[in-house]
């Protein structure tokens, strides 16, 4: 059997309630499936419009696994975001699409959770040269993965075995996001397929210098020296593309996005993702509404709409995240 089938299965699963105040549509474009969600009601003038990416590691995950709690959901191809044309990404943004459902194109927002989350950040980063498409009225992002060179940061370290992401299952995500075969696990978790000149370019940005101390007291142990392997560069080195870790995105690029919120969890590995993106957004002049969740951890919102196999953490997520799209 093949080693994602297993998994895909139980993550797929059973469909969560739907909301019968809904309507409900799967379309594709550009073979990419499509679900939109919209209110059975007439609407009353423009609505806000939600463009989300479902997590998954970009392996695995539905459309039909998520609750209705957004108006538009889409599903990524699982390949390297760079090996995928965007144009019905772009075509979403467009009069042709907005217009039937009565969306406000100034009122759009790109959002994600883990993966998708990811996904959101770089397309949010590709949109801002993008002239003739409408600018993203904000960014919504949960709990995202956004850079890859780095796995001795200290929520890497302190949350390295914590369900249901481990550090060694992120970087094997990665080879198979790839599709490439998992491999020098030990070599990557020590930073070893970092070229020495990439860690000094981006120390500035991605280094536990610029983690609050709050996060560092469970246990963290600043990483020893280790040396570069080209081998190890080789196997794995398209993660250190700002396709796949858009941490890395200039500053010229990222005082152009707009506002942010931004959701971490403590039990996570990709913590500190979150929390790095939200200094730079902010010593960038980018507003950033952050909720972060004590007791959380990765993938939590996964549970939501299953009774009482909910999380209480989920739900005030959940709520908190609805609070700030009602904002806008």
């Amino acid at each position: 059997m093949h080693d994602l089938s297993l998994l895909r299965l139980v993550v797929d699963g059973i469909p969560p309630w739907r909301d019968s105040n809904l309507l409900i549509k799967d379309l594709e474009v550009d073979e990419v499936p499509l679900r939109i969600y919209q209110p059975k009601w007439p609407p009353a003038g423009k609505r806000r419009g939600i463009l989300y990416f479902h997590g998954g590691a970009g392996t695995f995950g539905s459309i039909s696994k998520k609750p209705a709690g957004f108006i538009f959901k889409v599903k990524s191809k699982s390949l390297p975001l760079s090996h995928v044309s965007a144009s019905h990404l772009f075509f979403l943004m467009t009069t042709d699409f907005v217009n039937p459902y009565h969306v406000d194109p100034a009122l759009i927002i790109l959002g994600g959770d883990s993966c998708g989350a990811n996904f959101a950040t770089v397309i949010c980063q590709i949109l801002v040269n993008k002239r003739n498409l409408p600018k993203v009225r904000a960014q919504i992002l949960l709990y995202p993965g956004l850079q890859g060179l780095d796995f001795q940061l200290p929520s890497y370290q302190q949350n390295a075995s914590v369900p249901i992401l481990s550090r060694k299952l992120v970087i094997y995500f990665c080879f198979r996001y790839l599709n490439r075969k998992p491999s020098y696990f030990e070599d990557i978790i020590q930073n070893c397929h970092v070229p020495e000149s990439m860690k000094r370019k981006y120390k500035k940005w991605i280094s536990a210098d610029n983690i609050p101390d709050e996060f560092k007291i469970r246990g963290y142990k600043s990483q020893k020296y280790t040396s570069y392997k080209p081998e190890v560069h080789e196997a794995i080195k398209e993660v250190l593309a700002m396709t796949f870790s858009p941490l890395l995105a200039e500053d010229a690029i990222i005082c152009q996005l707009p506002e942010s919120y931004i959701v971490t969890c403590e039990f996570d590995v990709l913590r500190d993702d979150g929390l790095l993106y939200k200094k730079r957004l902010e010593d960038n002049g980018i507003q950033v509404t952050w909720y972060h969740s004590k007791s959380g951890f990765h993938g939590i919102l996964a549970f939501f709409g299953y009774g009482i196999f909910s999380f209480l953490s989920g739900e005030k997520i959940m709520d908190n995240t609805v609070n700030y799209i009602n904002s806008l």
